[in-house]
């Protein structure tokens, strides 16, 4: 497999996983990027290179950045988005949440 292969491959699996976190079937995920659900298996199977504006209209149906589609890393955008998403949240629960990141972040310094 070359590397683009891969690469691709590997944009894919990002696509499904967070689909799939999310809660989605690949036809909900085609009507809220406005794509076919047969684009969206070849997507997500990493057969075929995306243009630009479709891997766009992915990313924003997904809530996250087309740098984390390509390559897996979090940017500022991500955050930003996740930022988003707690200002929804209750006092109470943004302070369970809170521990939570807290509980995880002491974990990783134990590792």
């Amino acid at each position: 497999m070359s590397t683009e292969e891969n690469r691709q491959a590997e944009t894919g699996l990002r696509i499904t996983q967070r689909r799939k976190k999310l809660g989605w079937t690949q036809e909900t995920l085609a009507e809220k990027a406005d794509l076919s659900p047969q684009f969206i298996s070849y997507a997500e199977s990493g057969k075929r290179a995306m243009r630009p504006e479709n891997l766009l209209k992915i990313a924003a149906a997904l809530g996250v950045s087309t740098d984390y589609l390509l390559t897996g890393e979090i940017i500022e955008k991500d955050l930003l988005l996740l930022s988003d998403k707690l200002r929804q949240l209750s006092p109470l629960q943004f302070h369970a949440l809170e521990r939570i990141v807290d509980e995880c972040i002491s974990l990783n310094g134990q590792s």
